[in-house]
C-alpha cells in the first residue's frame, strides 16, 4: 500500500541574486504553518555553504494525501507559489520514500 509509507520531499531552490533573505523570511512562515499540518512529520530548511543562494528543504509527510493537502493549502499557494517562486532561478523537487530495509 503506497499510501501507508511516509513521503520525504527534497526541494532544491536556486534563489535569484539579492533575494535570499526575502526567501528565508517568507520560509519562516511556511515552516510555522507546515509543522501545524496533521500529516506533516517535519519541515527543515537548509542553506548551501558554498552558495548561499541555494536553499534545500527537507520535508516529511505521512502519505501522499498529506502532501496534496500541503500543496493545496491557502498559505502554500499565497506564499510559496505567489511570493517565493518568482524569486527563484530554478526549483527542483524530488519525492522519496525511505528505504528502511537497507539500513
Amino acid at each position: 500500500m503506497k499510501n501507508q509509507n511516509p513521503i520525504h520531499v527534497f526541494a532544491t531552490w536556486k534563489v535569484k541574486e539579492g533575494q535570499v533573505e526575502n526567501v528565508l523570511n517568507l520560509l519562516q512562515t511556511v515552516h510555522d504553518q507546515s509543522i501545524k499540518e496533521e500529516g506533516n512529520l517535519f519541515y527543515k530548511i537548509h542553506q548551501g555553504h558554498s552558495d548561499l543562494n541555494t536553499i534545500v528543504l527537507f520535508e516529511g509527510y505521512t502519505n501522499e494525501k498529506a502532501i496534496e493537502e500541503h500543496r493545496n493549502s491557502d498559505y502554500f499557494k499565497e506564499i510559496v507559489v505567489g511570493k517565493i517562486v518568482p524569486l527563484l532561478d530554478t526549483r527542483e523537487i524530488v519525492l522519496t520514500t525511505p528505504v528502511d530495509n537497507l539500513q
